[in-house]
């Protein structure tokens, strides 16, 4: 099969790819039919739904499968994709947000903002923005977003903040956390797809990569927080630990050896998900020391994933001929455009096919990759879930495409000059 030539089902395919990436910047469309048609609120709301927009056209897609391929073809294609990664973040998501692990994070980070001599609501949106994206390199970006979505929830985000002020913080989240998991080779889907097979491990990461990320996430924090400084004094609450139990060192140092635990069997889904198992058991057991988890969002996160996987899977003839042969300067901000309306894994997963790459190449499509994972929701597989934990508090439940990107605009840019200039 040559590239220029795709199959009818991968033009069917890519023409619902797009039907589905026009879907996601029309959501607060449906989620205002809803008030205008509440006879069909329920189907409106359900198509408002973001998580909900990749696997309902991945189904589309599936039923298109059947009609021009035939059932075993189909079947085939599904059984072909590989789903680890939303099964992974469906689990990281859970554990990550278990209020014993929660309350160890704000604990740590409430300890770094006393010693900062600015109002202790600054100082912890600072530390939110600027440290919990850079422990994604730790224990992977999807666990970080959840943490910092968290912790922005509770301290910030249910206060009425003005629009400008939550579409700032989300935009500056999502760059932060796309490019703060490049410190090591493990933790950034888009860096995991390419890591193995071209050799890098987390000393060439930190220093071709992290640094450069590490001080745009920095910059980036600094400025949004000094912007916003008297509208985060006034409105900000810094909470201590949830829930009216404290929990015992030891039911925390738990639920961090179960997290442990799946980070390090982030490629083995029957490992991670018979811990995930025996960690809801112990929840159960211990339930006094937990609120509700977030299984539900989780859930809905993992489907956003699972119908980008499905689809993705046969946007490779126009993705790989897009990418071959293109100066690395411009292939930088190709891919940085392009990860805009892909998932930034697929994106180098694309890319780890194409043999006989330069060092160039390889560097550029990677950063290009993680540069661009802010701008919509489905540049960078982490951004559904901190969608999914802080829509509630925007109009409708609703976030604007449009206002996320232009958002995201400025980090981006600073990420920009971080993985070009220096």
């Amino acid at each position: 099969m040559s590239a220029l030539t795709p199959t009818a089902p991968e033009l069917v395919a890519t023409v619902i790819f797009a039907i589905a990436v026009v879907h996601t910047f029309s959501t607060k469309f449906f989620a205002h039919l809803a008030h205008l048609q509440p006879r069909h609120a329920g189907l409106w709301h359900l198509l408002a739904e973001v998580e909900v927009v990749f696997g309902f056209w991945a189904f589309i897609l599936i039923a298109a499968l059947f009609v021009l391929s035939g059932q075993e073809a189909a079947v085939g294609y599904l059984d072909g994709r590989n789903f680890t990664e939303p099964m992974f973040v469906f689990v990281i998501m859970v554990i990550a947000a278990s209020r014993p692990i929660l309350n160890t994070v704000v604990g740590v980070v409430r300890l770094l903002a006393s010693a900062i001599p600015i109002p202790r609501a600054v100082a912890m949106y600072f530390l939110t923005l600027a440290v919990v994206p850079l422990l994604g390199s730790f224990i992977t970006e999807p666990a970080a977003m959840t943490l910092a979505a968290l912790m922005l929830r509770e301290n910030f985000f249910q206060y009425q903040l003005s629009n400008r002020l939550k579409y700032g913080t989300l935009g500056l989240l999502f760059v932060n956390v796309s490019i703060g998991g490049t410190l090591t080779h493990f933790a950034a889907p888009p860096v995991l797809m390419v890591a193995g097979k071209w050799g890098w491990d987390t000393l060439f990461m930190f220093s071709h990569f992290g640094w450069k990320a590490a001080t745009a996430v920095i910059f980036n924090a600094l400025v949004l927080t000094w912007f916003f400084r008297k509208e985060l004094a006034e409105k900000g609450h810094v909470h201590g630990e949830s829930g009216s139990t404290k929990v015992p060192a030891v039911v925390a140092g738990i639920h961090i050896v179960f997290l442990a635990a799946v980070v390090m069997f982030a490629h083995h889904p029957a490992v991670f998900m018979g811990l995930f198992l025996f960690f809801i058991g112990y929840t159960e057991a211990y339930k006094k020391y937990q609120d509700r988890l977030i299984l539900r969002e989780g859930l809905m996160v993992a489907f956003f994933l699972a119908g980008l996987v499905v689809l993705g899977g046969l946007q490779q003839w126009w993705l790989q001929q897009t990418l071959v042969g293109v100066e690395p300067t411009l292939l930088y901000f190709l891919a940085t455009a392009l990860t805009a309306v892909t998932d930034n894994a697929a994106l180098t997963y694309l890319a780890s096919l194409v043999e006989g790459v330069t060092p160039e190449f390889k560097y550029a499509i990677v950063a290009g990759a993680v540069t661009g994972g802010g701008l919509t929701i489905i540049a960078n597989a982490p951004n559904p879930a901190g969608v999914a934990i802080l829509k509630s508090s925007f109009t409708d439940e609703a976030i604007s495409p449009l206002g996320l990107f232009l958002a995201a605009l400025p980090p981006t840019c600073v990420a920009i000059l971080a993985f070009q200039a220096l």
